[in-house]
């Protein structure tokens, strides 16, 4: 049985369970601790290893996978939105790695749903090239192609008709707007979902986010050639997605070359 820690860290809480990545469900109960309100890494990384420390026993010496809601490239956090700014610019999986002393994976959190979904939710099985798009206060996405994750898609904030996407066709401006599922569906996510269609060509798209559980409302009404299915693992998928890509990274280290950072790089104008 292969037991890996998966932590997902969000605005207001930090979640974090064991998960058996040979059933794809937690092996212990989940536990949680608010986010600290000036949320710094520092902070943050206290309160991770609190969770770390809690489920000791369970996960001895193992990964652990961490999820941040940014875009993270070779463990690098170019920019953060709803954590504390001093995350902008973090090496943060070096920093993580020598604040726990075990090795990190951090990852995108739809990244992470996106891949807990494939493997272990409603896409397990599936080949060819599955989209998972997150329905919350915006639009997250995650694009994993046979089963490998092609992470950092943003796919909430393709501009389509003059609008940035998720401004008009996010479950919160459903909510907002006052908008039926009819009205949602046949008139902003009909539009949506046609033009990542059309530059994508995907096999699946499957829905997450709070909205899913009311998918007979909405999906139903959507004319796409792409099927489309309700995501399963809810709010489990964050921490599963996270300890699946961490065991991953064990097994297939990343061997793609560290680039610099274009905030770094120095161009020579001769």
């Amino acid at each position: 049985m292969s037991i890996v820690l998966g932590i997902d860290i969000g605005g207001s809480g930090i979640k974090g369970a064991p998960v058996d990545l040979e059933t794809g469900d937690f092996a212990a109960d989940r536990l949680r601790i608010d986010t600290p309100a000036k949320s710094t890494p520092g902070n943050v990384a206290d309160v991770v290893a609190q969770i770390v420390d809690h489920f000791a026993d369970q996960i001895g010496d193992a990964p652990i996978g961490l999820t941040v809601p940014a875009p993270v490239v070779h463990g690098h956090i170019p920019m953060i939105a709803n954590l504390h700014q001093d995350w902008k610019g973090l090496e943060a999986e070096t920093f993580f790695a020598e604040r726990l002393g075990r090795p990190i994976t951090v990852v995108n959190d739809a990244d992470a749903a996106g891949v807990a979904e494939v493997h272990h939710g409603a896409a397990k099985g599936v080949q060819g090239l599955v989209i998972l798009t997150t329905q919350g206060t915006g639009i997250g996405s995650a694009i994993i192609n046979n089963g490998i994750l092609i992470p950092n898609s943003e796919f909430g904030h393709l501009e389509i008709d003059g609008h940035d996407a998720e401004s008009r066709a996010a479950a919160s401006i459903k909510d907002k707007e006052g908008l039926s599922y009819r009205k949602w569906a046949t008139e902003r996510l009909q539009r949506y979902y046609e033009v990542v269609e059309a530059l994508m060509w995907p096999d699946l798209f499957v829905v997450g986010g709070g909205v899913s559980k009311d998918h007979e409302k909405f999906i139903p009404l959507l004319k796409l050639r792409t099927p489309m299915i309700p995501a399963v693992l809810r709010n489990k998928a964050g921490i599963i997605g996270a300890a699946t890509l961490a065991q991953q990274r064990v097994e297939h280290p990343d061997t793609a070359p560290v680039l610099p950072h274009a905030e770094n790089t120095v161009v020579d104008e001769d």
